[in-house]
């Protein structure tokens, strides 16, 4: 993988950085919270959940990168080669309380924004990351073509999902609340490249077992590369009675559209708002994180 840096330019004065945040967009703003809490963004996933063309996306990135509010990065290993995208130095200063290392969660904070992002770079997860935050990014994409019907309440990380459900023992990839007319439905993603054993992959779901005594009852989505690892799946929780609603997808299919079979239901195709979903003792789409529409110029 090879790298941009701002490293060689000369120190941003404070006043000059001041003058570099007054000019940041609420567009802007929206993008660099996602980075802070989920890593990384590429060019493509930007471009469908924030902007109306790759040509405006590609010039208020690369704005953003010369005011070191982003920092880009090239993963040679995909067949695209296109920019991913992490917090810059300035979107620190934005979010300073962000996300360090997605291999270990743990890990001491890093003293510098080009030492977080020399772990993002180098972590063994990053292909992981991006498919995770695909289907979030897709639910976006499609809220925007349906604004009055359709939104993404809440878009949360592993390491935000996991710290909120500590007591359960939970460690989600993702989690968020999808609304579809007037259905608000909680879901934890389960994203699955094929890596694992299916044994592994089933033994994730005795933490929510835990969650469902006391917290939320949201469908867990197990996203798998194709339909034979999903047919596997199926097989395998057959006849498995789950407290927790459990629900198998692909890939390539939309998340909003009618991708998901429940486990306890095999045969039938539900759309995403379709699923079971209990919000618990406490519903928070009473007080949703929606994400506005940010349409603006890219100037």
């Amino acid at each position: 993988m090879s790298s941009t840096s701002s490293a060689s330019r000369p120190p941003i004065s404070k006043r000059d950085r001041l003058n570099l945040l007054r000019r940041l967009t609420l567009r802007d703003r929206l993008l660099l919270s996602w980075l802070a809490e989920h890593y990384l963004l590429s060019t493509d996933q930007i471009t469908q959940a924030l902007f109306s063309s790759a040509r405006s996306a590609r010039l208020r990135l690369a704005a953003l990168h010369r005011i070191d509010a982003v920092s880009r990065f090239v993963d040679v290993t995909t067949g695209d080669k296109q920019y991913l995208y992490a917090l810059g130095p300035l979107g620190e200063l934005v979010h300073r309380s962000t996300y360090n290392d997605p291999d270990r969660p743990d890990a001491k904070a890093p003293r510098t924004n080009f030492e977080r992002t020399e772990r993002i770079v180098g972590s063994r997860r990053l292909a992981h990351l991006l498919g995770t935050n695909q289907l979030f990014i897709d639910l976006l994409g499609h809220a925007r073509t349906d604004p009055q019907h359709t939104a993404l309440l809440r878009w949360w990380s592993e390491q935000h999902a996991t710290a909120a459900y500590a007591i359960a023992g939970v460690r989600p990839d993702g989690h968020g609340i999808w609304r579809a007319g007037d259905r608000d439905v909680g879901f934890f993603v389960e994203h699955d490249n094929g890596t694992e054993p299916i044994p592994t992959v089933l033994r994730k779901l005795r933490a929510y077992e835990r969650l469902a005594e006391f917290g939320p009852r949201y469908p867990v989505l197990l996203r798998v590369p194709g339909r034979r690892r999903e047919a596997h799946l199926l097989d395998a929780l057959a006849g498995v009675p789950t407290v927790m609603p459990v629900a198998t997808g692909v890939h390539d299919e939309h998340p909003a559209g009618p991708a998901w079979t429940l486990t306890s239901q095999p045969g039938l195709r539900r759309w995403l708002h379709e699923l079971p979903s209990d919000h618990g003792p406490h519903n928070p789409a009473t007080n949703p994180q929606r994400y506005p529409d940010a349409t603006e110029s890219a100037t």
